[in-house]
């Protein structure tokens, strides 16, 4: 009498060799003989590189002490940085007033977190809250002049203070200007597209520092008598204006991705122009257009080490003017290397928080 089997033998897992850290391992840096020597070679290299750092920067570093005599190793002498370490965060900013710039970050990170997370499913109030309170609550708390707080001059603000002041400005004013300006040249007023082009090739035209300069030097020759504005003022509308032009070329390019058909699927159901344009076309086109929008905010962070040129002392600067004090001559390595630090942790928390947005919307769209 035969014997048959009717139940599914349950399927075996894969080979180790196949899944986990070993199969991405022989999958993408052993696959091939070519690939095993590049392999090699690059963690040879990476090894002597790190381990040399990782010794100048952590084993031989000094830490402790107040003077530059305390430091005797052959590593890093952080001493420097610990003992600047107010003037690298706030510049000049009073010490006993320092207070009021914390609890301006501390607002910040709070509607950011609402608005970038998914905590919070609708980005209404916390948006209210981010662009709309924030902004005026920081202004009160960072100049003072109200409420009893005592009033402090921009020409003491610096440091990571002003950098952060100045990239977070600008980012947040020209993206929707950028997004205008995209609009503008794609209208079919041609007044309306002469000039959006005209401001956008011109301001792409020059390089930064140019815009800065003419912004803090030239405008006040332009304006009436008695008629001023503040070197910072002048140096985040100068950012903010040429990075909307970029910004505007970014969204152009975005727009020009989508099909016809969206704007003409969304006029026979009765939309206006703006109605499908803020509600079907701009949508799409801001998630194509993500890697480009957060790669513009990234350049215009780094770009804000170009004020200097106009006399704001910005992280760098501050760094670089605490090197020549001195006392500390000769410590631009550290300095560098700590600014450099920490341009990249926010540099890189702008990339990863971008590529957990395009997969979170599938802008990849992949096959």
């Amino acid at each position: 009498m035969a014997i048959v089997k009717t139940e599914r033998h349950p399927d075996l897992p894969p080979p180790t060799s196949q899944t986990g850290v070993i199969g991405w391992m022989r999958e993408n840096l052993f696959s091939s003989p070519l690939n095993i020597v590049l392999t090699l070679v690059a963690g040879y290299v990476s090894w002597v590189a790190l381990s040399s750092l990782i010794s100048y920067a952590f084993i031989d570093a000094n830490f402790a002490g107040t003077t530059r005599e305390d430091c005797t190793g052959s590593g890093a002498c952080w001493v420097f940085i610990k003992m600047r370490f107010g003037q690298i965060m706030y510049g000049f900013y009073p010490e006993e007033e320092r207070w009021r710039v914390d609890v301006g970050y501390v607002l910040v990170a709070i509607g950011l977190f609402f608005v970038l997370s998914d905590v919070v499913k609708d980005k209404k109030w916390p948006a209210i809250y981010l662009f709309g309170f924030v902004p005026v609550a920081c202004y009160i708390l960072f100049s003072g002049g109200y409420f009893g707080l005592e009033h402090v001059e921009t020409a003491q603000w610096g440091g990571l203070f002003l950098t952060l002041v100045l990239a977070s400005v600008s980012i947040f004013v020209s993206l929707p200007l950028g997004i205008v300006l995209a609009l503008g040249r794609r209208s079919s007023m041609p007044v309306v597209r002469m000039i959006c082009v005209g401001f956008i090739e011109f301001v792409r035209g020059v390089p930064l520092i140019t815009v800065l300069f003419m912004a803090s030097v030239m405008l006040p020759l332009f304006l009436p008598e008695g008629v001023n504005f503040d070197k910072l003022v002048r140096a985040l509308v100068g950012m903010s204006l040429f990075a909307s032009a970029y910004m505007a070329e970014v969204v152009r390019g975005g727009l020009q991705a989508i099909p016809k058909g969206q704007m003409e699927a969304a006029k026979s159901l009765g939309l206006g122009y703006w109605q499908a344009m803020g509600f079907i076309i701009l949508p799409q086109a801001l998630k194509i257009s993500i890697p480009s929008i957060v790669n513009t905010f990234i350049g215009l962070f780094k770009d804000t080490t170009l004020v200097l040129i106009i006399g704001l002392l910005d992280l760098l600067s501050i760094v670089k003017s605490g090197t020549t004090d001195k006392e500390w001559i000769g410590m631009a390595q550290e300095g560098y290397i700590f600014v450099a630090a920490v341009f990249f942790v926010f540099c890189f928390g702008m990339s990863r928080y971008s590529i957990w947005l395009e997969n979170k919307l599938h802008t990849g769209h992949k096959r």
